[in-house]
């Protein structure tokens, strides 16, 4: 696992996944090895597809919802007002074509969150999805909250 962990005032602690050195290469490298090589999203097959391209309107999204789950201590594609992902896009500028995201919560590395992603059929999909060619993750993390970590990937196509 990719948890960096560090000695202070004699005990162990491990430092957030969230603050990973390079989350954006090591994610954009996962998801394009992984679109590259095709994938079987639970039953189906999808072939290779073009490597995305991260896109910093896409972050904002995504970590405007991990903040929002965090801070309000809750997990789910729609937040505590009705909105969706679609919403989110459109408040942070995107002119979108095509929209999707993943969600995970407590993952300790960007591997195991793209593995559960990648595990999940409809998280899969998402990701091997052709018509998508931006993404923005974000990792959020808030000690005390259920799950410690929330994740967000959203994934989409301008217009």
């Amino acid at each position: 696992m990719l948890i960096h962990s560090f000695a202070l005032a004699g005990g162990i602690f491990k430092a957030s996944p969230c603050q990973e050195p390079a989350l954006r290469e090591a994610i954009l490298q996962q998801v394009n090895t992984i679109r590259s090589r095709g994938y079987n999203c639970g039953g189906q097959a999808f072939g290779s597809a073009q490597a995305v391209n991260w896109n910093s309107q896409l972050v904002g999204a995504a970590s405007g919802h991990s903040a929002d789950m965090a801070e309000n201590n809750y997990f789910d594609h729609q937040n505590l007002r009705g909105q969706k992902a679609q919403h989110r896009v459109d408040a942070v500028g995107y002119k979108w074509r095509g929209v999707a995201e993943n969600i995970a919560a407590g993952q300790f590395s960007t591997r195991t969150v793209m593995q559960g992603w990648m595990d999940s059929p409809g998280h899969c999909k998402n990701i091997m999805d052709p018509s998508y060619n931006e993404i923005g993750v974000a990792c959020i993390e808030k000690p005390g909250s259920y799950y410690g970590e929330y994740w967000t990937m959203v994934l989409a196509r301008r217009r």
